[in-house]
């Protein structure tokens, strides 16, 4: 899911934010590594190719306002990091979620697209009267590289 520039410049001016270098540059590196699940110290050092005065307080910075304004997402994949992605704002229009695939073989993670658990919701809502704002699916197995090296069924 690569996003433009424009794309970034319009929603920082939607939460009322200023465009800045920084900003850009944070929302362009996590856009261009959507399937990596970055570390603040990951965005740092892929942003500062391209923008080497920039630093790793900046970053934090940038990353902390974004995550706020939910323009990105924390994510934690039981690997002891805090990882970032570009939120929901980004997903499709009816405002699905992607999950995550673990493989608990080689650590590999996978997103998948789709809000499985629309209907769970609504029933928990109808029944308990909790009203879910948001959730996070990790489903762990073995991704098929592995299946197929290791013969796992």
């Amino acid at each position: 899911m690569q996003l433009d520039r424009k794309s970034f410049e319009n929603l920082l001016r939607e939460k009322g934010l200023k465009v800045t270098t920084q900003r850009l540059a944070v929302l362009t590196v996590l856009s261009q590594k959507a399937d990596s699940h970055l570390t603040a110290e990951e965005i740092y050092d892929l942003v500062k190719v391209e923008n080497p005065e920039i630093g790793l307080a900046t970053v934090y910075r940038t990353v902390q306002l974004l995550l706020e304004l939910k323009i990105i997402d924390r994510i934690y994949l039981d690997d002891g990091y805090v990882r970032y992605e570009l939120g929901n704002v980004f997903e499709d229009e009816d405002g699905h979620h992607h999950h995550h695939l673990i493989c608990v073989k080689c650590g590999k993670v996978t997103s998948f697209q789709g809000d499985l658990l629309e209907e769970f919701e609504k029933r928990m809502e109808e029944q308990t009267g909790f009203q879910i704002q948001d959730h996070d699916v990790k489903l762990y197995g073995y991704c098929a590289d592995c299946r197929k090296k290791a013969d796992v069924k």
